[in-house]
């Protein structure tokens, strides 16, 4: 009877559970997780600061679902040895755990860039359900009525959104001139951070905090912060929410091969036969750069920890890979950006074609490559996304509708009757 091993119980840990007794109704899981709640929805958790959602409303498996599929669950628990040549895995407490077939898929944790007054009651993380909940337990301890958020990128705009729904005053600073910079153009930005502003929001871009200070009465405290252009921001609470680093920590000094994440084939197996990793950790197959990178996305953990799951039951599964993917609202505005979606200025391999609406804060943003689309961003118009999706993902030669691809009645129906044949596309 094989004995399968899962270090983190996210979005992959549970795919790979799914996929593994799908093939294998006998054989033995066990899943290892650092935290006290086994599975909940991650993303969903500045629904959690603004009161939108309880824990209840997070989890994204009813209750019972490790015992219907026979998996043993250890929360709270710490791996911090990998034996690879006895197939061991040695728990903080002193626990040993077997493996014949191990999926790693640890994660990753804060980044927290170093700052005076760093450890002042008051300074948070904010990427798991133990950030949300003593955040959201602080502000009701403290009455708390401002915050500064560093990190413009997807969590701070999440948790930013949280805390104004919360009623916070909130500041966010951005070392980068614009926010969601990885995602969005300078224009997409600037229509992005308008919408935002107006909902009471500052923007510090192009800073970052030197200092923590306390409170005159509490100097071990938040009290504020001082920015790098010696700005002083007054504030009950600070979050750090400016991107996560791979946990690749336990494979370190093993034959596991590692860049930014774990290296990972196409049936993500790592250079170690047995142990495979998925999700945050895993440097997986992007098929629009044609190369493996990060690429810290929900439903991309998903599907890679199905395809892992299966691989180590013993039937075969391919990754097709994935790429870039944030489809989100914040503030009332819709947005998705998919693939190469914001190329360098100079990168003549591509071209970019923009449609934009000012008055109505649309934005439309299709990146081309030798006639395939290899970005996009939708700002305020996400209903045709799903279509250029799948002449993405399909690699469509677009040429002979290009001209037609951002005007407003553009969709399915307009196509070639012989490429809606080959399209899925639901509308």
């Amino acid at each position: 009877m094989a004995k399968y091993v899962i270090v983190g119980a996210s979005a992959a840990g549970v795919g790979a559970v799914e996929a593994i007794r799908a093939v294998d109704p006998t054989g033995t899981i066990t899943i290892i997780t650092e935290e006290a709640c086994a599975y909940y929805s991650r993303p969903m958790i500045s629904d959690l600061v603004s009161g939108k959602a309880d824990l209840q409303k997070m989890k994204c498996k009813t209750d019972d679902f490790f015992a219907k599929c026979g998996t043993e669950v250890l929360i709270n628990k710490q791996v911090t040895v990998l034996n690879i040549a006895d197939k061991t895995l040695t728990l903080e407490d002193g626990g040993i755990v077997s493996y014949e077939k191990l999926l790693l898929a640890t994660g990753g944790k804060p980044f927290v860039p170093k700052m005076e007054g760093q450890e002042k009651d008051g300074v948070f993380t904010f990427t798991t359900l133990s950030d949300a909940q003593r955040l959201a337990a602080k502000i009701d301890s403290v009455n708390a009525r401002s915050a500064v958020v560093i990190g413009a990128g997807l969590i701070g705009i999440s948790v930013t959104e949280a805390l104004v729904k919360r009623g916070l005053k909130v500041t966010v600073v951005e070392l980068q001139e614009k926010i969601l910079s990885l995602l969005l153009d300078p224009k997409a930005s600037d229509i992005v951070e308008a919408v935002i502003r107006k909902a009471g929001v500052n923007f510090a871009t192009g800073q970052s905090v030197q200092k923590i200070f306390g409170r005159p009465e509490n100097d071990a405290a938040v009290g504020g912060v001082v920015l790098t252009k010696g700005e002083t921001v007054p504030c009950d609470l600070v979050v750090v929410a400016i991107g996560v680093i791979p946990r690749t920590e336990l494979v370190a000094g093993t034959l596991v091969k590692t860049n930014r994440g774990i290296v990972v084939d196409n049936t993500l197996q790592t250079s170690v036969p047995d142990v495979y990793a998925s999700g945050d950790v895993a440097e997986a197959f992007d098929f629009i750069l044609n190369m493996n990178r990060l690429l810290p996305l929900w439903p991309l953990a998903v599907e890679e920890g199905r395809v892992a799951g299966s691989n180590m039951a013993g039937k075969k599964a391919t990754y097709g890979g994935g790429t870039n993917m944030s489809s989100l609202k914040y503030f009332g505005i819709p947005i998705v950006s998919i693939g190469n979606a914001n190329p360098k200025a100079d990168d003549t391999t591509v071209e970019v074609m923009v449609k934009l609406d000012a008055e109505n804060n649309v934005y439309k943003k299709l990146v081309l490559k030798n006639n395939i689309i290899v970005g996009m961003t939708m700002v305020n118009c996400i209903e045709r996304a799903g279509v250029f999706f799948n002449l993405m993902k399909k690699q469509i030669n677009v040429k002979k509708f290009k001209l037609g691809l951002l005007s407003d009645d553009f969709g399915l129906a307009v196509l070639p009757r012989s490429l809606q044949r080959k399209m899925s596309v639901i509308q």
